[in-house]
């Protein structure tokens, strides 16, 4: 199984991360929305959505959400936060494999905005499975519906790698060691629990500003902003901590 795989479905990857900040994650949104203009009412997709904090933020925004994410986990979890069928705005949640088509018994119609948030991008060694995202969202998205693509600045995590730290989470030390290799950002995580060792590790492509780009573009999307951090600053390719691309999908 890929590490994605396994890694995400444990307890200890939602304890590790915890401590994630939801007011700086609201604020985002919040932004975001107001910035591109989203119509309430319409329909966003929040892919590969994780524990859903996003996916709730923007129902309670007065949007339809639907959630999906590989975790199942994660989803089953979610399942209490769903509105039910007479609610005025819907929020539903599905396990669905982001590189695979949104078919539909997941989505009945195309949708007027894809959110792709905190790196959720990047987990394949091969380009081929990266281009099936861009395919699936194109796919799902209504003419002139936004991708929005929050992914990490290559620069900038190269500039700021710290090799080697330890994380006091619950009781549990976890030991992280970071490495860049062959384009791949490497964190490797060992921690020690109930008597027994484990070891997992995550694996994230340095994707460029240009490759995300060629991507879009050759899938039938234009870029048309580019934030550099979640106040939706000015996108530095040395110094931005993020690189947040809002794509459309062209008429």
């Amino acid at each position: 199984m890929a590490w994605f795989e396994t890694w995400f479905d444990t307890p200890y990857y939602h304890i590790l991360y915890k401590d994630r900040d939801f007011r700086e994650a609201e604020h985002f949104i919040s932004l975001l929305i107001n910035d591109l203009k989203i119509k309430k009412d319409t329909t966003i997709i929040d892919l590969a959505c994780g524990k859903g904090r996003h996916s709730v933020y923007l129902h309670q925004l007065g949007y339809n959400v639907l959630g999906l994410d590989l975790s199942k986990e994660s989803i089953l979890q979610n399942k209490k936060f769903e509105t039910d069928d007479a609610a005025e705005h819907f929020l539903k949640f599905a396990v669905h494999d982001m590189r695979n088509e949104i078919y539909p018994e997941v989505s009945a119609e195309k949708v007027d905005a894809v959110f792709n948030l905190f790196t959720s991008f990047g987990y394949f060694d091969d380009e081929t499975e990266d281009k099936k995202i861009f395919r699936s969202v194109a796919n799902a998205l209504k003419d002139d519906g936004y991708f929005v693509l929050d992914f990490l600045n290559a620069n900038w995590v190269k500039n700021t790698l710290v090799p080697e730290e330890e994380i006091l989470k619950d009781g549990i030390v976890f030991q992280i060691s970071k490495k860049i290799d062959n384009q791949f950002v490497i964190k490797d995580i060992r921690f020690h629990h109930e008597g027994k060792d484990f070891h997992f590790f995550e694996k994230v492509k340095l994707h460029t500003l240009e490759s995300i780009g060629n991507y879009a573009k050759e899938f039938g999307f234009e870029r048309v902003k580019i934030y550099g951090d979640y106040n939706l600053g000015t996108f530095d390719p040395e110094n931005s901590s993020r690189c947040i691309n809002v794509f459309k999908k062209k008429l």
